[in-house]
């Protein structure tokens, strides 16, 4: 070995050579001196020492554990429920009114239950599944469905469960679920995860200095890991996730080969309603002439929780009342109290009341005469909420669009107890404010956003910067704005001047009752021989 593979050897290893040095001197001075000291001082400082070493190794193993339990999951424990599918007592003919959403997930039921037939044609089961919708559609509902008809062990966990402000705590904790799913799997033949909310955990990744955006990062990237890991070995494993938010969800966790089903839920039609109120209502003792369609009519886009949560409450409203069966006139309060709140006992004095009267009766009168899609169920001077008065107005049908006669209706009926005041008093008091905010809100939308405005502006000009519009485009814009309100109050102060009559029975009406149901306002109407638009 020459001299220049000697100094490399030593320039390499140097530290090594050097900590080296220091251990083996560290030992052997001890041990020298303790062959100078006699045997009393001798045994006593190896007791002491023992000692030390015995107490250092339990303090270690403190500290160990304590690190290990911060980096595999922290010390709280994930919060996942696993029951088994003949448990749970979710049978797939209970979930109603999602009939197209139950439709597609029954196809994932059957290659649950028989995954030879896909094997045999070559394919794979879906590893993913992802339910979309509005909220109380029935989403975790139709998944313990799921796992009820497989028979199959369920797994459910919150999304917001796996975030932590710690590093490294969220994906620990999506490795410690899957690894529990894939035990249950090897030993029930199958399992499902349910991540409720899952955009809390599997939103878009953002870029940030702080540990928290970090540790975000971090738990979704483990979570998109492990979905790809079940690939690895043929689990009988299905990963189903509720949001109610696709748009904040991160494509990744989109891709096809992760969640590779999207069921999307609707709100449940007329038939679907009139068998959710059939349901619930059979949960409850009853007044059995209740007229279920007109409930299903009256309760256009409401979702199954909606309704369970209208049934409760009429129940309550009638035990309150004192009643053994709850009939349509306690429904009718439950949805209204869940529509337009509690009500409030208000001392008015009789002007105010008058003028909530006559306003409300303005709003009654446009909604009825002028409406192409709403129909008026109620119309009350009880405050309910923040307002003093109200009329309840829900379309006759589902409807998915705005058209332009409905756009300038509901400008029509929010101008219309404005107008009402107006011909009776000559003035006008602050509860307009918010009807001319919604008013506002609809022409602006025609016009802006829309292209119905008169100068055929077309395009959504709320998405270019104010600053880059000229004057000239922006002016526009307004007028045309500005052209359908003064339209809309046009042909309303010519509608209820020209029925100034029934105006004023309804006022009158409302001042003795305070409350007009619909079958009241129908007959006022046909009295003075009016139709429904």
């Amino acid at each position: 070995m020459n001299k220049k593979k000697i100094k490399l050897f030593f320039r390499t290893h140097l530290v090594k050579i050097i900590a080296a040095f220091v251990i083996c001197l560290g030992i052997s001075l001890p041990i020298i001196a303790l062959g100078r000291l006699d045997s009393y001082q001798r045994d006593y400082i190896l007791a002491f020492n023992s000692f030390i070493i015995i107490t250092s190794i339990v303090y270690g193993g403190i500290f160990v554990y304590f690190i290990y339990g911060f980096s595999h999951g922290g010390f709280a424990k994930l919060k996942h429920k696993s029951i088994g599918g003949e448990h749970l007592n979710v049978s797939w003919d209970e979930v109603i009114g999602i009939d197209e959403a139950k439709e597609e997930a029954w196809e994932v039921v059957s290659l649950l239950k028989d995954r030879a037939r896909l094997q045999r044609v070559g394919g794979q089961i879906l590893r993913g599944m992802l339910m979309l919708g509005p909220p109380g559609c029935g989403k975790t509902y139709l998944a313990k469905a799921i796992a009820t008809e497989a028979n199959i062990p369920f797994i459910s966990i919150s999304g917001s469960e796996f975030v932590e402000m710690y590093v490294g705590v969220g994906a620990s904790r999506v490795r410690k679920l899957f690894k529990r799913a894939r035990q249950l799997a090897e030993s029930d033949n199958g399992c499902i995860i349910f991540i409720d909310e899952i955009d809390a955990v599997a939103a878009r990744r953002t870029e940030s200095s702080s540990g928290g955006a970090t540790e975000y990062n971090q738990t979704l990237n483990q979570l998109l890991v492990e979905m790809d890991g079940l690939k690895e070995k043929d689990y009988n494993l299905l990963v189903i996730a509720a949001t109610n938010r696709e748009q904040v969800l991160d494509e990744a966790i989109k891709r096809p080969g992760r969640f590779d089903r999207k069921i999307y839920f609707r709100l449940p039609n007329l038939e679907g309603r009139e068998k959710l109120f059939e349901y619930y209502l059979k949960k409850i003792k009853y007044n059995p002439d209740i007229n279920i369609g007109r409930l299903a009519r009256r309760s256009v886009q409401k979702s199954p929780a909606d309704i369970a949560s209208i049934i409760q409450e009429a129940a309550l409203i009638a035990a309150r009342h004192k009643k053994d069966l709850v009939g349509f006139e306690e429904i009718a309060e439950a949805m209204e109290r869940i529509d337009m709140g509690i009500k409030h006992r208000v001392t008015f004095t009789p002007h105010e009341k008058e003028m909530t009267a006559y306003h409300e009766a303005g709003h009654l009168i446009v909604t009825y005469m002028h409406h192409p899609t709403d129909d008026v169920f109620k119309a009350t001077i009880i405050p309910r909420g923040p307002s003093l008065g109200a009329v309840y107005h829900p379309p006759r049908e589902e409807l998915h669009t705005f058209s332009r006669e409905r756009i300038i209706a509901n400008i029509k009926v929010g101008i219309g107890g404005y107008v009402a005041e107006k011909l009776k008093y000559g003035t006008t008091s602050s509860g307009v404010a918010s009807d001319f905010e919604g008013a506002m809100f609809w022409a602006h939308m025609m016009v802006w956003k829309i292209g119905m405005g008169e100068s055929e502006l077309i395009g959504d000009y709320t998405a270019i910067p104010k600053d880059q519009l000229s004057e000239h485009t922006k002016q526009q814009l307004n007028n045309d704005t500005n052209k359908i309100i003064k339209d809309c109050l046009s042909e309303v102060e010519t509608l209820l001047t020209d029925e100034r009559p029934i105006l004023d029975r309804f006022a009158k009406e409302l001042l003795e009752k305070e409350e007009l149901d619909y079958d009241e306002i129908e007959a006022i109407f046909k009295e003075h021989g009016k139709s429904r638009t």
